[in-house]
This record gives structure tokens, C-alpha cells and sequence, in this order.
């Protein structure tokens, strides 16, 4: 089953934690090789890997000399002095296999104001169409208590939701989960699949992972990350990730949970784009447009006869036929006025006319839903 939906997977993104990138405030450089091993293997297979990984912080806090108390300006500081030793031993492990990696520090805001996240989403499907392997991380050096995910799991199925990815793998110190902690109840048992989780299924979960000392998630935070990739389509696995070839042991059918998306990525987007966009102005297109984006295509400047704002980029937007029907709901890459200077134009145009070099399309269709 964990490995027919990893067959099946288009796009993976596969989180892992500080306990498996550093061990004593140096990088684990026989476990990462393995690492990269793994996910090139699945390139070479036609899949695209995007990977978040924790880490700074705990190769970066032993070059502050003084004792470390985890205060914020101390993680900050930290996480200043390890992000460039996470990236490098990342960049180390892959380069073998011909595969580099590219960063991306996230905030909250990335990831929930509609602007942020267009351009977050496009930076990471540039890198992707380049071959390069994404590689997330909070903004430590700048985030405070206030504005933070509060751990990667959250972080990585926000990544997934906004990717649209069919997988999420979150590397654990766990081989999934358990009907109550197995290290503190040896009668516990194994759950291999879900369809859904319940409150039953969080209160088998643990707190973080005290052993290791450099984590900040447990087992309530992968389901609590499980849930958000569930209602945007996307598998959950969970699994051990302190073992040689972690997502190699997957395909060959080691132990799991698999919390399977009931719909996919796609009709997940599509189903909330239609129920959670309260239009903030209109695009009127011609009956050219309105017939292209019935067949599923994007908007393009072309087609697009009148514009009411104003709006910003990033907005929600109605799109109206010749008639005035209401065919269509997106999120527009454009402000109502630069759609006013392009209306009517073709896309090479846009940069002349504008000053700057857009997105192709004005609503691409990956981000409308028709009505």
C-alpha cells in the first residue's frame, strides 16, 4: 500500500527533522548521503522532491560559545549560523548524484496572504522545472513566537498544500503511529492506514521527542500537519526516518502510516477556491476566453475585454462572460490596473506596456475554479 502511493506520486514533499540532520552540533554526513541517494533515485524516476528540512538551529547554536538557554534572540542567532552549514551539507550530499538544491526560508505570511503565496509557489515551481531539489525551512533568524509555524511538520504540509503535492513524508523517530507511545506501553499497536483522523487518534499521539533534544515536534504535530495535507488531497506517511535510505525502506514496504486523501490535490484546490473566495472585483473576457477557460485553460490578457477594481495582486476576482454570467473564480496575478493596461493585448506585449515581466497568464488555471 506505501509503496503503490509513492509509485502513484507525482510530487513529494518529505520533511525531516534536527534529530536526523545533526547529531552534536555537526551534520550527519552518512545518513544525509543516503538521503540523497534516495531522492535522486526518485528523479531519476520522473518524480519531483521537494524536501523541508529542520536543522539550523542545532548545527548552529555550539558556534554561539556562550551556554545556550534557547531564548529567541539565541535561536535566531543560531539558526544565522547553521542555515548556511544546513545548505552546504545538503548541497554535499547531492552533488554526487548531479542534483542541486536551492533555499527557501518561509514565514507564515508565505503561506497565507494570497500575494506571498503566488510568488512563494512560483519561485518553487521555477526551481523545480530547473531540476533543482527545493529545500525549505522556517525563517528562524527572523521569525518571532508570534508570526511561527512552531515546527517543520505544519510548515511542510502547508508546503504540500500550496504545491499541490500527492505525498507528504514526515520523517519521524517513529515507524508511524501508535495506538498509544510503544516506548512507554510495549502492548501498543501499530496503525498501518487511515482514511481519516480523529480526536481518538490524537490522544494516542505524544508530546515532542525529549530524547533527542533538538526537535520541537511529536506525533501531535505530524497529525496535526497529516490533517492539513488531508483536506488538500495529499497523503500523509509517517515513518521512521533514522535508518539507513529512509524513503527507500518505504518503497520496499517497511513499517508506516499511511493517512490516505480521500480526493486529489487538484479537486481539493478546486473545492476550496469555489467556497473561500469572496470576490474583491471583476474580468469580463470575451466569448473566445470564456469558451478556453470552459475547455480548462488559463485567462490570458488576450481575452480579457473590461476590468472593475480596483484590486492587488493576489486578489480574488469574478470572471464574467460577454453576457455577465459568472463562469469562473480565481486568484489573479495582476492588479486591476495593469490588467487595464494589457486588456485586449497578447502576452509578449505585457512587458513593453507594463515595465516589468509578469506571469503569462492573468489567472492561471491551476489557481481558478469555473463555475
Amino acid at each position: 500500500m506505501t509503496a503503490d502511493t509513492l509509485a502513484r506520486a507525482r510530487r513529494i514533499v518529505v520533511k525531516t527533522g534536527s534529530a536526523l540532520i545533526a547529531e552534536a552540533g555537526a551534520p550527519r554526513a552518512a545518513w544525509l548521503a543516503n538521503l540523497a541517494a534516495d531522492i535522486a533515485s526518485l528523479r531519476q524516476r520522473g518524480k519531483e522532491v521537494i524536501l523541508v528540512s529542520s536543522g539550523a538551529v542545532a548545527l548552529g547554536r555550539a558556534a554561539l560559545g556562550a551556554p545556550y538557554q534557547g531564548r529567541l534572540e539565541q535561536k535566531q542567532a543560531a539558526a544565522a549560523i547553521g542555515q548556511p552549514r544546513l545548505m552546504a551539507a545538503l548541497a554535499g550530499a547531492l552533488a554526487p548524484h548531479g542534483l542541486a538544491c536551492g533555499q527557501a526560508l518561509l514565514t507564515p505570511g508565505d503561506t497565507e496572504n494570497r500575494r506571498r503565496w503566488l510568488n512563494a509557489r512560483a519561485t518553487l515551481e521555477t526551481l523545480l522545472e530547473a531540476g533543482i531539489v527545493p529545500v525549505i525551512n522556517e525563517n528562524d533568524t527572523v521569525a518571532t513566537e508570534e508570526i511561527r509555524y512552531g515546527d517543520n511538520d505544519r510548515l511542510a504540509a502547508r508546503v504540500a498544500q500550496m504545491m499541490g503535492a500527492d505525498v507528504l513524508i514526515l520523517l519521524s523517530d517513529i515507524d508511524g503511529l501508535y495506538t498509544a507511545d510503544p516506548r512507554a506501553h510495549p502492548e501498543a499497536r501499530h496503525i498501518p492506514f487511515l482514511e481519516a483522523l480523529s480526536p481518538e487518534h490524537d490522544a494516542m499521539a505524544t508530546g515532542s521527542n525529549a530524547a533527542a533534544g533538538v526537535g520541537s515536534g511529536g506525533m501531535v504535530t505530524k497529525l496535526a500537519a497529516a490533517r492539513i495535507a488531508h483536506a488538500a488531497g495529499c497523503s500523509t506517511l509517517i515513518t521512521l526516518g533514522n535508518r539507513p535510505h529512509p524513503l527507500g525502506a518505504l518503497e520496499a514496504g517497511e513499517r508506516a502510516t499511511l493517512i490516505a486523501a480521500k480526493t486529489t490535490p487538484a479537486k481539493a484546490r478546486a473545492a476550496w477556491l469555489e467556497g473561500h473566495l469572496t470576490p474583491e472585483g471583476e474580468i469580463t473576457v470575451d466569448a473566445g476566453a470564456a469558451k478556453a477557460l470552459a475547455g480548462g485553460a488559463s485567462l490570458l490578457a488576450v481575452g480579457v475585454k473590461g476590468v472593475t477594481g480596483p484590486f492587488e495582486r493576489g486578489a480574488a476576482v469574478a470572471i464574467r462572460d460577454p453576457a455577465g454570467r459568472m463562469i469562473a473564480k480565481g486568484v489573479t496575478a495582476y492588479s486591476s490596473a495593469d490588467i487595464q493596461r494589457i486588456a485586449g493585448r497578447r502576452t509578449e506585449d505585457a512587458e513593453a506596456l507594463l515595465g516589468y515581466k509578469g506571469r503569462p497568464a492573468i489567472i492561471h488555471r491551476d489557481d481558478m475554479v469555473r463555475l
